[in-house]
């Protein structure tokens, strides 16, 4: 089987299954020249079930997390689309364009910085229908709690305030108006309040975004009342710094998530954006905006930094020990 063929049977998956996109429905996708034949892909698997995509292509943003342009946002707000493909550089799943779409009913699906090999290889093989009662098992874990705490053999230990949040489940599918995922990263996740995050993170996997990438020097991040403090490490820690000191408005140290990765076949950080999301048995911080995951802040970024093998309580119960899943 080609290349071709090969990214074509996982954009019918991804269409099919994932998005469960049906004859007559209206269906945005919002791209840009970096990821237009993976755009191109998606809308050929729509085509062959009948449906006639919508494609709009910009320029990718500065940061993941900006709002997307002027007129790609008044598309996606328009109250006309029912499923959103987000096939861009830098994600604009955070975005108050993402929000407002997911509110007037469209089901919503990012694929940020997917690379055309992961139409056949890695976290897309995966069963995501089998997968789905964990990452629901885990978002209800994280609702019904009312503290976390994570830590890891790095040296990780740090507290969460979760009471009265609800936690999300990005399986991989949406079937209902208004539902939100991520290709190909199964996770649940969830926002702690504000102001009452405190410990020590030391990143030992991966930060998908700024293209730092894999981390070969582990990163110290210091947490004070809700607020990255400090940050320390080698020249991967000094590339972060740089770029939020050049970048600093409201919130934009904000400890806005904490999250599961759950695809068993993402077995590995690799660099790739998505993978690094569902890493199997790994968990990951969302730093900057949360409103879109249940917080109330609002910054011009979002970004995620990724754990190995940690351990995750809730409420004392460990539901992920030493990178194992217990739910």
């Amino acid at each position: 089987m080609s290349t071709e063929e090969l990214m074509f049977q996982g954009a019918m998956k991804v269409v099919t299954h994932c998005a469960n996109i049906r004859p007559g429905e209206n269906l945005l996708i919002v791209t840009d020249p970096e990821r237009y034949r993976s755009a191109s892909m998606i809308a050929a698997a729509a085509r062959a079930i009948g449906v006639e995509p919508v494609i709009i292509s910009m320029s990718p943003n500065k940061l993941d997390g900006q709002e997307p342009q002027p007129l790609v946002a008044e598309l996606m707000t328009s109250g006309k689309v029912d499923v959103l493909f987000m096939i861009v550089t830098r994600s604009i799943g955070h975005s108050r364009a993402a929000i407002e779409a997911v509110r007037k009913g469209a089901r919503s699906l990012s694929m940020t910085k997917f690379e055309e090999e992961q139409f056949y290889r890695g976290g897309l093989l995966a069963d995501f229908a089998a997968q789905k009662p964990q990452c629901d098992a885990m978002a209800q874990r994280m609702s019904e709690a009312k503290i976390a705490r994570l830590t890891s053999i790095a040296g990780t230990d740090i507290t969460f305030d979760l009471a009265g949040r609800v936690g999300n489940s990005h399986s991989g599918i949406v079937r209902e108006p208004g539902d939100v995922t991520a290709l190909v990263h199964i996770e649940a996740n969830i926002s702690p309040n504000e102001g009452l995050t405190e410990g020590r993170v030391i990143v030992d996997g991966s930060i998908p975004n700024f293209d730092i990438g894999v981390i070969y020097d582990p990163i110290e991040l210091v947490v004070e009342k809700g607020n990255i403090v400090s940050i320390s490490g080698g020249a991967q820690a000094e590339t972060l710094r740089r770029i939020l000191s050049q970048n600093e408005g409201e919130g934009i140290y904000n400890i806005a998530q904490l999250a599961v990765g759950l695809n068993p076949e993402c077995i590995a950080f690799n660099g790739q954006f998505s993978n690094e999301h569902g890493v199997y048995g790994s968990c990951h911080i969302g730093i900057g905006t949360s409103e879109t995951i249940g917080g109330s802040v609002r910054a011009d970024l979002h970004f995620d930094v990724m754990l190995q093998s940690p351990t995750l309580t809730l409420d004392g119960v460990d539901v992920v020990r030493a990178g194992q899943i217990l739910v």
